[in-house]
């Protein structure tokens, strides 16, 4: 393991904020590829006929890119054993030109469907990633540091609802322009320094992966982070659709869209603003503490959202941006607390294993919700959304009495 013997390694305040600076730009930029086919659905369906079944594949393929790639990269420990932010310009890039490619491909076809895979098997090289990046430039301050990334994650994944709002009617410009902003992410990466706490890995050893399980403290983290991933890319993927069938009961079809796009990017952008604030108090207060503070307020803002939903314009907004806001903030957390209780040069692969575990739910998740909502109404999906907190809650407090009954090592 190549970490320094220095147990209090010099951190150069000035050159740490500057690399987590260019961290998180390129972070929104690369990440504006997540939902895009999501953002873009209503114009390309006004083009081409594509059934429910392949729209939610359109999403649903990304998420289970991600876990493909994320599971090779976990098992081969390639964020551990690589030079991070050369894998993470490389997987943008690559992940830009298979976006590009879109405006080539019949919508909704095959081909455009396993060019959506591809486009996340490689955002799998740059999420994971650059958490392995955030956290090598402290320990003390981990919850600030990976809640910082998460958030610029967040507005990244919020980002394509508001191309699609700009773009009009032109889907085909903001695939443009997502691809453009993903392939300069990459290259600005570059230019991102390691910090003095980054841990590298020998050769390549799959027992790594049994720490998930055997380390009981990284386990909890674990199930905290599926509880929350219950209803987080559910939620982020076809909240727009959701609220333009809710916001249409009362406003015309046009209105009802764009008002949709408009808080749909709202109520994303604001759990990145609140994951940011969130890590500022995270280190001080106990990353449990708010990890659980968060899916209480989430749960309660799905089911306020059920409640309202039809109704009044305003008031099923503000459950949404509610919401969206306390969504977040525990995401942020629960890698942080992976970082924290596993070995300093197992912690990006495990990270990585744990964003694969929990993708690989997201994959169920987000291609059932549209087809339980168009048979039961949205109202009860987002109720039976408010599961996922409740169960991480469970797990989060677990782990706070096992953490008090013995602290791990810092």
């Amino acid at each position: 393991m190549a970490l320094s013997t220095d147990p209090a390694p010099h951190t150069d305040r000035a050159a740490k904020f500057r690399s987590l600076y260019l961290l998180m730009l390129a972070e929104i930029a690369v990440m504006s590829l997540w939902f895009l086919s999501a953002a873009i659905l209503p114009e390309m369906l006004s083009e081409h006929t594509v059934s429910e079944t392949r729209q939610a594949a359109l999403s649903s393929a990304v998420q289970a890119g991600f876990v493909f790639g994320a599971l090779a990269s976990a098992f081969l420990g390639l964020a551990d054993r690589i030079n991070p932010a050369r894998l993470f310009a490389a997987c943008a890039l690559t992940a830009a030109v298979a976006n590009l490619s879109l405006l080539v491909l019949t919508p909704g076809g095959t081909a455009s469907i396993l060019a959506r895979f591809l486009t996340g098997a490689m955002l799998a090289g740059v999420y994971p990633v650059g958490m392995k990046i955030a956290i090598g430039w402290g320990k003390e301050d981990r919850g600030f540091l990976v809640g910082t990334l998460v958030g610029a994650l967040t507005f990244g994944s919020a980002s394509p609802h508001l191309l699609a709002l700009l773009g009009g009617a032109d889907w085909r410009l903001t695939v443009l322009v997502a691809s453009a902003a993903a392939a300069a992410g990459g290259l600005l990466c570059l230019l991102v320094r390691l910090g003095p706490f980054h841990a590298k890995a020998g050769a390549f050893d799959p027992r790594t992966i049994r720490e998930s399980w055997t380390n009981k403290k990284v386990r909890l983290a674990y199930a905290g982070y599926l509880g929350h991933m219950w209803e987080l890319y559910a939620m982020w993927a076809w909240i727009g659709v959701a609220l333009t069938a809710s916001f249409s009961l009362s406003l015309s079809d046009g209105e009802a869209v764009s008002y949709a796009r408009v808080i749909a990017f709202c109520a994303i952008a604001a759990g990145g603003v609140a994951c940011i604030f969130g890590g500022l108090i995270a280190d001080r207060v106990g990353k449990e503490n708010i990890a659980i503070a968060a899916m209480v307020v989430s749960g309660i803002g799905a089911l306020a959202t059920a409640l309202t939903f039809g109704g009044p314009v305003w008031l099923t907004a503000l459950c949404a941006i509610i919401w969206g806001a306390a969504i977040l903030p525990d995401s942020a957390q629960f890698s942080a607390l992976v970082a924290d209780h596993a070995s300093p040069e197992k912690a990006g692969s495990l990270m990585t294993f744990q964003t694969a575990l929990g993708f690989a739910l997201t994959f169920f998740t987000v291609q059932v919700t549209p087809l339980m909502a168009n048979t039961f109404g949205w109202p009860l999906v987002f109720a039976i959304m408010a599961i996922g907190p409740a169960y991480g809650i469970v797990a989060m407090l677990q782990l706070k009495r096992l953490t008090e009954q013995a602290p791990s090592p810092s």
